[in-house]
């Protein structure tokens, strides 16, 4: 066998390879000499078609068996003797199987880059730290109670806080605009979920009042059509009902299974619960910072094979969250691949440089992780010792945790090496924004 290599770019090689005839044709006598013990025909007894008929009659596909399996193996034997790695599917070029001819063809296919790290000293990553307070474990009860208020219908005039029940239309230029009417519409005053004044135009109103609001939507509002425009707004009051928060009882403590019906109990409870929300949330929050540091220290130069395979995984991993979630994926399926493209190169790029660290200093999955993992997905079943052992009897299961916990260890091996800066952060900026302000 004989093989020269041509790289035609940085990464895409042509690799020419070119057989013996008498490689195939010695593979192609034999197959057909062993058909002529089991091959059945009419006229002839079992095993005994002679090799000239079988020859005629299946001659030229055996030869197109024989050629197939040998561009794979000899291909194969190919790139592993020139030390190449493909990142992609080889394209066979160039083919010439003519009997009587040496089998020649070209494959086509880039290769991985060779990645340079940077070193691990010049790369800063701002690690956000997050002390539960009295203050936030405070607003956190006063969410829940708001969570579980009442609404009391009251004969008097709306105020901040109130939530008012509405019909309303909004018309532009007199003519009513699309999707800018509800009716029995709940909302909360203050909430500031409406364009502004639209809140402030209702407070002091009461119940059967009829009003028309003149406002303006602003110029960063998200829908094209209205951004900046004048608006008139056409409003009912149907009810005004204000809100009976409960007491902080232990029928209240009990909801969140604190049973002893103490306050301190309670407390607790919610502040560890806090504890473990924002230590989660600060563990993903400090991954996806280690991850874009590392992006931006190195640069790595993209097989585009892969970029193509990753654009292919993004688009269906959003088709499959819409469809989960109920909705239309139409527009996906159809969506043009070139609108994943940076994602998927970010993706690539990151893939490459976690590879290069797990083998530059061999790196493996930590079985003690590996099995808290596991122990931790399988805590909100019925039987957690079944899903346990399910995952540890299934190697495909067993592999995707593996490699997620490689995953955390190389960000916790990431972090042992680089400039590590704490930022102190409130749990109400690490969590959703004003969740727990009081």
């Amino acid at each position: 066998m004989q093989v020269s290599v041509e790289s035609t770019s940085s990464l895409e090689r042509k690799v020419r390879v070119e057989l013996p005839e008498d490689r195939i044709s010695s593979e192609v006598s034999n197959r057909l000499q062993n058909m002529t013990k089991t091959t059945k025909m009419q006229g002839f007894r079992p095993g005994k078609v002679p090799l000239k008929v079988i020859q005629g009659r299946y001659g030229d596909q055996v030869r197109k068996e024989v050629v197939g399996e040998l561009v794979q193996s000899s291909l194969y034997e190919a790139i592993n003797q020139e030390s190449l790695k493909p990142a992609g599917q080889p394209r066979i070029d160039e083919l010439n199987d003519e009997a009587g001819q040496d089998l020649a063809y070209t494959a086509i296919f880039e290769i991985y880059p060779e990645v340079t790290l940077k070193p691990m000293s010049e790369i800063k990553v701002e690690k956000s730290v997050c002390e539960v307070s009295a203050d936030d474990v405070a607003g956190m009860i006063e969410m829940l109670r708001k969570q579980r208020r009442e609404l009391k219908p009251v004969e008097r005039a709306a105020k901040e806080g109130d939530i008012v029940n509405i019909n309303f239309e909004g018309f532009l230029d007199g003519v009513a605009f699309e999707g800018g009417k509800a009716e029995n519409h709940d909302l909360e005053l203050g909430s500031k979920n409406f364009i502004e004044g639209f809140e402030e135009g209702l407070t002091g109103k009461s119940a059967g009042d009829e009003v028309t609001l003149n406002l303006k939507f602003p110029d960063e509002y998200g829908n094209e059509e209205l951004k900046g425009k004048e608006t008139e707004f056409k409003v009912k009051v149907n009810l005004v009902n204000e809100t009976v928060l409960p007491e902080i009882d232990e029928s209240f403590m009990e909801q969140f299974g604190v049973k002893d019906g103490k306050e301190e109990t309670f407390n607790t409870e919610i502040k560890r619960n806090m504890e473990r929300e924002v230590e989660l949330t600060l563990r993903r929050q400090l991954k996806e910072k280690v991850f874009e540091a590392l992006r931006e220290a190195n640069e790595v130069e993209l097989p585009q094979a892969l970029v193509a395979n990753e654009q292919h995984r993004v688009k269906h991993e959003l088709e499959d969250r819409l469809k989960q979630q109920g909705m239309d994926a139409g527009a996906i399926g159809n969506a043009d691949n070139g609108l994943f493209t940076e994602q998927a190169e970010k993706r690539v790029s990151l893939q490459l440089i976690v590879g290069e660290i797990i083998k530059q200093n061999e790196l493996k999955a930590d079985p003690a992780k590996v099995r808290e993992m596991i122990e931790q997905a399988a805590s909100g079943y019925e039987d957690p010792n079944a899903v346990v052992n399910w995952y540890y009897s299934d190697q495909k299961n067993l592999a995707e945790v593996e490699s997620l916990a490689l995953e955390d260890g190389v960000v916790d091996w990431v972090l042992e090496h680089v400039s590590v800066t704490d930022k102190a952060c409130t749990f109400d900026e690490i969590m959703n924004k004003g969740q727990t302000a009081v």
